[in-house]
């Protein structure tokens, strides 16, 4: 037998073969399809060119608008209905939209539809967070996108991998940002190009879900093909919480699997990280940054806007109030996490502070709306890009930060840490 990493076993048993090796093309059977309201309309349109009438399977498709709604404009709306006649028309079980919303990388694992053991693609870069959950999970196009929902079928070029040995505690203020971050900055934005970043070690049960979701996402940010973590009893408990009648698979990486590097990170001695512009290797921690000034600080996204990224910029924001001349925006990434916000108190805190709280959108990310930067503006945001004008005006600046780093900012009216406000 070859000697398969994680990644690579998942695959093999969705190609139904009994071992695959890098670079190897599989054809292999898909377990979820996912699209938004900007990719789902370029793969609906191409699915009306297919001879084949309807998908696959409407239980293992899911279409969540997210990146401009509600509705931001004409374009934006009729993307949306473009989405939800689709839907309706083919009774796809798992659409999300306006009341049922949410980010959706926060809201698929959070109702149960994505689990250990999964092969799942997405019209969405991001979509490489469900390996936090021992998923194989990678983006595409929306063509491919297209493809899965009329065949349930994708091709696939096997990725070789990196191992990443986690070990150590990370102090208070260092999270799964933090982590993530610090490793881009190590190996460079194309240093996992096309590979699975695998992340095993005695440090993983020192990261909650949460964190496990913020390293993951980012995994195409150092231009992996896939990240994932390995099924430990925290992953189940999640998968029993919010999956309880899905049927998971646990999977893992042969002893003598071969990896094209290996890395160990120490999490004891990480500090709060800062990815400046505009590329997110572009790291700094707090021993080599200055004073630099800043206009909006945004909380939330597919990266950041759980219930733990809120808990902690609350706890920042505790008895502290946003500076003068800066915009604080919170995105609390589903409903649901809204709602829980409400019940701790934490969204009381957010307005006391002086921040507002959006409804869950992926808005300003992208540069969408709900905080596009003017002209030379800065922002430090928990997004995972910072890229030129990817929030607005190509002379805006973005720094990528840790919910506690963003709340700390937002306090000081510059790039700070909680540690500067004796926290």
């Amino acid at each position: 037998m070859s000697k398969m990493t994680m990644s690579q076993k998942i695959l093999a048993a969705h190609a139904g073969l009994p071992e695959v090796h890098a670079g190897q093309l599989i054809e292999a059977d898909l377990d979820l399809v996912l699209g938004n309201d900007i990719t789902s309309p370029v793969a609906i349109n191409e699915l009306h060119k297919f001879t084949k009438e309807g998908v696959f399977d409407k239980d293992k498709i899911a279409l969540v608008p997210d990146h401009f709604v509600p509705n931001k404009d004409i374009k934006s709306a009729e993307n949306c209905k473009c989405v939800r006649e689709f839907a309706i028309k083919n009774k796809i079980t798992n659409y999300f939209e306006v009341g049922k919303m949410g980010i959706e990388h926060a809201l698929l694992p959070e109702q149960g539809l994505t689990v250990a053991g999964d092969l799942i693609i997405g019209a969405d870069s991001h979509t490489c967070t469900y390996g936090a959950l021992g998923a194989f999970s990678t983006g595409i196009g929306s063509t491919d996108m297209a493809a899965g929902m009329a065949t349930g079928k994708a091709w696939f070029k096997v990725p070789s991998a990196i191992r990443f040995n986690i070990v150590g505690k990370p102090s208070k203020w260092v999270s799964g940002k933090d982590v993530i971050l610090h490793i881009i900055g190590m190996i460079g934005v194309d240093g996992a190009l096309y590979k699975s970043m695998e992340f095993v070690g005695e440090g993983i049960k020192n990261l909650s879900m949460d964190d496990r979701f913020t390293i993951a996402n980012m995994a195409i940010e150092a231009g992996g093909k896939n990240g994932i973590f390995p099924v430990d009893d925290i992953a189940i408990a999640y998968m029993k919480e919010h999956a309880p009648n899905k049927k998971y698979v646990v999977y893992e990486a042969d002893e003598d699997a071969e990896y094209d590097e290996e890395y160990t990170i120490d999490l004891s001695t990480l500090t709060p990280t800062v990815s400046f512009p505009h590329l997110p290797e572009n790291t700094h921690t707090f021993d080599n940054i200055d004073d630099i000034e800043i206009d909006q600080v945004v909380i939330g996204s597919c990266t950041n806007g759980r219930i733990d990224d809120l808990r902690i910029a609350a706890e920042v924001l505790t008895d502290h109030h946003v500076a003068d001349g800066v915009r604080c925006i919170v995105i609390p990434a589903t409903q649901k996490i809204y709602l829980q916000a409400m019940e701790e108190g934490l969204i009381k805190t957010f307005i006391e502070a002086g921040a507002i709280v959006s409804t869950p959108t992926c808005g300003p990310c992208l540069g969408g709306y709900m905080g596009v930067l003017a002209s030379k503006e800065r922002c430090v945001s928990t997004t995972n890009r910072n890229f030129v004008g990817r929030m607005g005006a190509i002379d805006s600046e973005i720094y990528l930060a840790s919910p506690a780093v963003a709340a700390a900012s937002a306090v000081k009216g510059k790039i700070a840490q909680p540690s500067e406000l004796g926290l």
